[in-house]
């Protein structure tokens, strides 16, 4: 269902090489960053339609499969970065990535730079930002516990799990 709204209006950021090739970043647990886009995009909608909010879907899902677009390892320190402060500055760099290759509503740049709140300071300016933000803290708690879709996992393997109540 929700992977029909993700293909509808961001089908060309599902496409894209610099999109695929998040999934060699692992971004909580065992999580790739993709993975991880894609789970907070499909919790943002599904935050969206339990609570009966009305938003821009179109904003709602690119935001969310772009608010970690920053495209680097934050596990690994390179030549240029050593990403100790990533959760203060990944929406930055997020930011700037997805500027160069999309064209971004307000709505848009406002969930990508301030889904990190409280840590970016201000607080998310639109109903979108507000959402993805939750999604986005909600997922990586589940990601860093290792508990996807009512399963916690063996921090291994994903095919070992004990069903979460």
């Amino acid at each position: 269902m929700y992977e029909d709204v993700l293909k509808k209006y961001a089908e060309d950021i599902l496409n894209s090489e610099n999109f695929k090739s998040t999934k060699v970043y692992i971004q909580h647990g065992n999580m790739s960053v993709k993975e991880h886009c894609i789970n907070v995009a499909k919790m943002s909608l599904m935050i969206r339609d339990r609570l009966g909010l009305k938003c821009n879907t179109r904003d709602l899902v690119r935001g969310a499969l772009l608010h970690d677009y920053f495209l680097y390892d934050w596990h690994k320190t390179d030549t240029i970065e050593t990403h100790k402060l990533h959760g203060f500055f990944h929406p930055g760099r997020a930011l700037r990535n997805a500027k160069k290759e999309y064209r971004l509503t307000r709505r848009q740049v406002d969930i990508i730079r301030k889904h990190m709140w409280p840590l970016t300071v201000i607080p998310p300016m639109c109903r979108e930002a507000w959402i993805v933000t939750t999604a986005d803290k909600y997922c990586s708690l589940m990601e860093t516990l290792y508990i996807h879709e009512g399963k916690a996992y063996s921090k291994r393997k994903k095919k070992r799990y004990i069903k979460v109540a």
